[in-house]
C-alpha cells in the first residue's frame, strides 16, 4: 500500500507540474502524506444469489378451468397463492384421463415444487407417478393416495349436501325435488346421500328423483336430465356434476324453477334461479396445503378431511334468502352446528343411508 501511495502522490505532482507548464493551472503545493501508514478499503459484500421461486402446478381434470365449479375453485387456490405468497404458476388442463400421468410428467420437466391433482379420477396417475418419484411433492383434491410424497385432500360433501337437502325440501311447492350427479364415483355418493339425507331430515314426505349423466363434461347432458326431473314434478334440482351442471342451471332456468350449484358460488349463471350453492373450499385446500410446502411442513401421507368444522363446505354467500321461506336461514344454520357438535352423523353414501334415520333438532 505505500509503494501505491508513492505511484499516487507521483502522478498528482506530475499532472500539476503540466497544468502549471501550459498556463493552464496555479501550482500548488504537494498534499501532505497521510499520517497513517495504510488505507483499507472494505470490499462490497456480494450479492446473493436470488432464490428461486416456489413453482406450484396444477393439472385439472376434465372440466377444465372454464367449469365454473370444481377445477376453477382450484385455480382460484393457485392464484391466492401467486398473490399472497408469491410462487409462480403453471396450469396445464386435461381433456381425457389419458392426459393425466403426461400431463404430470409435462409439470415435472418443467420444474415444479408442488404438482396438484385435481379429483378422484387422478388418483390411479398420481400414485403411478408418486412410486416412480419419490422426490416430486404431489398433491390431490377427493382421494387419498398412501404415499409419504403425496398429501390427500378429502371433504366431508355429505355435510354441506345435508344443508341443501334442508333447503330444498322447505323451498319445494311440488314436493319433489332432482339431484343430478355427474359420474357414479364415491365422492359424488357423498353428495347425493347427504342431500337425501337433508330432504328426509326437513320433510320425509318430499321425494327426491336421481339421474347420474355419466359426464363431468356435458352440459348438454346435464340439461336434457335435468328437464326430465322437472318434467316428473321438480322445482328444485341440485347437481353435482362439474361442468355438466351448466346445463342442469339452464334447464332451471328455462323451465322456471329452481337450482343448487355446487363446488363454487353458481348463482352468476343464473342470478334469478340458483337459490344457492353447495360451497366446497377447494380453494382454501389447494392455498393451505401449497402453503405448507413452501413452509417445509407439507403433510405427505397425512389425509387431510375437511368438513362444516373447519368451514370447508356449506351455503354460499349469495344464497338468496328473500326468495325461500321465512326463517330458513336461522333453521339451516341449527342444523349446521349441530353437525359441527356432533349431535348426528350424515351418512357418506347410499349404503349407510340405507339404515338412516333423522334426526331432530
Amino acid at each position: 500500500m505505500a509503494r501505491n501511495w508513492f505511484v499516487k502522490v507521483a502522478s498528482v505532482t506530475l499532472t500539476l507540474a503540466l497544468l502549471a507548464g501550459c498556463g493552464g493551472a496555479k501550482q500548488e503545493p504537494a498534499a501532505e502524506a497521510p499520517k497513517t501508514e495504510t488505507q483499507t478499503q472494505t470490499p462490497a459484500p456480494a450479492a446473493k444469489p436470488e432464490t428461486p421461486a416456489f413453482t406450484v402446478a396444477m393439472a385439472t381434470d376434465m372440466g377444465g378451468l372454464n367449469d365454473d365449479s370444481f377445477n376453477a375453485a382450484a385455480y382460484r387456490g393457485i392464484l391466492q397463492a401467486e398473490s399472497e405468497l408469491k410462487v409462480k404458476k403453471n396450469v396445464i388442463e386435461s381433456h381425457r384421463q389419458e392426459d393425466y400421468e403426461p400431463n404430470f410428467q409435462t409439470l415435472m420437466d418443467q420444474k415444479a415444487d408442488l404438482i396438484w391433482g385435481i379429483g378422484f379420477l387422478m388418483q390411479d396417475a398420481i400414485t403411478a407417478m408418486a412410486d416412480r418419484n419419490p422426490n416430486q411433492k404431489f398433491a390431490i383434491i377427493d382421494a387419498v393416495v398412501e404415499k409419504p410424497n403425496v398429501a390427500s385432500v378429502t371433504f366431508k360433501e355429505q355435510e354441506g349436501s345435508f344443508l341443501m337437502g334442508v333447503i330444498a325440501a322447505r323451498t319445494t311447492k311440488t314436493k319433489k325435488v332432482g339431484f343430478v350427479g355427474g359420474m357414479e364415483i364415491p365422492v359424488i355418493a357423498h353428495f347425493e346421500a347427504g342431500f337425501k339425507a337433508g330432504v328426509m331430515a326437513a320433510d320425509p314426505t318430499v321425494e327426491v328423483i336421481t339421474v347420474y349423466s355419466a359426464s363431468f363434461t356435458d352440459p348438454a347432458k346435464g340439461k336434457s336430465d335435468a328437464l326430465t326431473i322437472i318434467g316428473q314434478g321438480a322445482d328444485v334440482v341440485f347437481h353435482a356434476a362439474g361442468g355438466t351442471g351448466q346445463g342442469v342451471i339452464e334447464a332451471a332456468k328455462e323451465k322456471n324453477v329452481f337450482a343448487i350449484g355446487v363446488d363454487s358460488d353458481q348463482n352468476h349463471l343464473a342470478p334469478e334461479h340458483v337459490i344457492t350453492s353447495m360451497m366446497k373450499r377447494v380453494d382454501v385446500a389447494v392455498y393451505t396445503v401449497t402453503k405448507q410446502a413452501m413452509e417445509n411442513k407439507f403433510p405427505g401421507g397425512q389425509p387431510v378431511v375437511l368438513g362444516l368444522a373447519e368451514n370447508a363446505v356449506g351455503y354460499s354467500d349469495k344464497t338468496l334468502w328473500n326468495k325461500l321461506p321465512e326463517g330458513l336461514k336461522t333453521e339451516v344454520d341449527k342444523w349446521a352446528d349441530a353437525i359441527k357438535a356432533g349431535k348426528f352423523t350424515v351418512p357418506m353414501d347410499m349404503e349407510e343411508f340405507k339404515s338412516y334415520k333423522a334426526p331432530k333438532l
